[in-house]
């Protein structure tokens, strides 16, 4: 389906009837329901060179309308408000406030590094493991210890990202703008106007207000998208959205840990709520798990334990929590990494490489695997594929609160405490002062 592919990353996606109904049927498809017979049709629509809206539009409908198979083994009712069950107690962080500062930083710090490291290999079309291992290796680079070096001149065969200019290693100066960071800053704006009684309604006016239409992917776009049209919560998530478990929330969610060191299932509840504005079943589910997994890295006592607190906030009948199991189990039977990371694209490949649930998957491996050392942890996560920036955007901002001001300098001194960011009024904000307004936030919830 390249047709419907090329349209999602590099064309006009929330509004071409092709794309949305491929994508609607693969969604279906993935969460049970019985649209098998559909597949000639849906492929003879969306591979057209010319959209039949009309057509796309029906057929859409009757998507909309089958029944889930009966058989089904999941729980993922679609609830419009979910929560984090109450199953452990938090615990304040015995920190000092230099302390806190540190680990939060550290976080913030974390996740520059870990998006800026995938970011020239951000495309999961292309960059298979295997083919970024080749890469790598031809650049001197495997395994990833620094920045992904550019081999020049640049190459059709393999193409970096389009950010590589500003990504690749001797030309980052401030950590490179992108959606990943976007949406923390645009977050800590949200919790800084609203309070932690937000509403959806306020994620969307921040939205509007700040947020670029044409910096948005996926589900958010089509969300946004809904927004000017006139919708509200929670139709704004649904209406003519197949990216609706995508990895669009998981990548806002690491605020809410920020904000809730040792209190990960108030992280996962403010996480849900965020998330629901554009997400529904297993996209909210893994904003809910990234939010938990950030807040109990404050006092976990290591990435295992923090694992397995974050996958108590998710409910344990989804896909979501079977597959991240199925990853620790196979930490806990002695599997290498490179076995792991071959076992979750086995299972996982079906699923669009923006999917949250292999994308989770990989974090969870490159945090296991990486053991709490930094440039482990995120060289591993971006060299396994998928979604590679935010990606490792998920993996740093939790190593990096694990070793709060022990990230090695040559990941951070290239940003110069600088940042560039899309969101309206915080180009060129000082990470440092981010990190200090956060820590306000999560000094005034311990």
């Amino acid at each position: 389906m390249s047709n419907a592919n090329e349209l999602v990353f590099f064309g006009r996606h929330e509004i071409d009837p092709r794309t949305l109904l491929y994508y609607e049927w693969r969604q279906r498809l993935e969460s049970g329901y019985l649209v098998a017979e559909f597949e000639s049709d849906v492929r003879a629509l969306a591979t057209a060179d010319h959209a039949d809206a009309c057509a796309c539009w029906a057929l859409f409908d009757r998507l909309e309308n089958a029944e889930r198979d009966p058989d089904w083994s999941f729980d993922e009712s679609d609830r419009p408000e979910p929560t984090a069950p109450h199953a452990f107690e938090s615990e304040a962080p015995d920190l000092s406030d230099t302390e806190l500062f540190e680990r939060i930083h550290g976080g913030w710090l974390g996740r520059c590094a870990g998006c800026t490291l995938g970011k020239p290999l951000e495309n999961g079309f292309v960059w298979t493991p295997a083919r970024i291992r080749v890469y790598l290796e031809r650049a001197r680079a495997y395994p990833l210890t620094d920045y992904v070096p550019a081999l020049l001149p640049p190459s059709t065969e393999y193409p970096l990202n389009p950010s590589w200019p500003v990504s690749v290693k001797g030309r980052i100066d401030g950590a490179p703008r992108d959606d990943d960071i976007d949406y923390t800053v645009l977050g800590l704006h949200l919790l800084e106007t609203y309070g932690t009684n937000f509403t959806r309604s306020d994620v969307a006016d921040a939205w509007l207000a700040h947020l670029p239409f044409l910096q948005t992917y996926t589900a958010e776009r089509v969300a946004y998208r809904n927004l000017i049209d006139g919708s509200a919560p929670p139709q704004v998530a649904r209406y003519r959205n197949p990216y609706r478990e995508w990895i669009g929330a998981m990548i806002r969610a690491d605020i809410f840990g920020y904000v809730n060191p040792g209190n990960p299932a108030r992280a996962a509840e403010l996480a849900a709520r965020d998330a629901g504005l554009s997400h529904t079943g297993n996209g909210v589910y893994a904003a809910m798990w990234a939010a938990a997994l950030v807040a109990a890295a404050f006092t976990a006592e290591g990435v295992a334990s923090a694992l397995s607190i974050a996958q108590q906030c998710i409910p344990e009948g989804s896909r979501l929590h079977a597959a991240i199991a199925e990853v620790i189990a196979d930490q806990e039977s002695g599997m290498s990494w490179e076995q792991a990371v071959a076992a979750i694209h086995r299972r996982h490949d079906h699923y669009n490489w923006v999917h949250a649930i292999p994308n989770a998957c990989l974090v969870t491996a490159g945090l296991l695997w990486g053991a709490g050392d930094f440039t482990r942890t995120i060289g591993l996560t971006v060299q396994s594929g998928c979604d590679t920036d935010s990606n490792g955007a998920t993996a740093g901002s939790v190593a990096g609160i694990l070793v709060g001001g022990g990230i090695p300098a040559h990941w951070t001194d290239p940003f110069h405490d600088r940042l560039h960011s899309a969101v309206f009024g915080y180009d060129g904000s000082r990470i440092s002062d981010l990190a200090r307004r956060t820590g306000r936030l999560a000094a005034s919830r311990t």
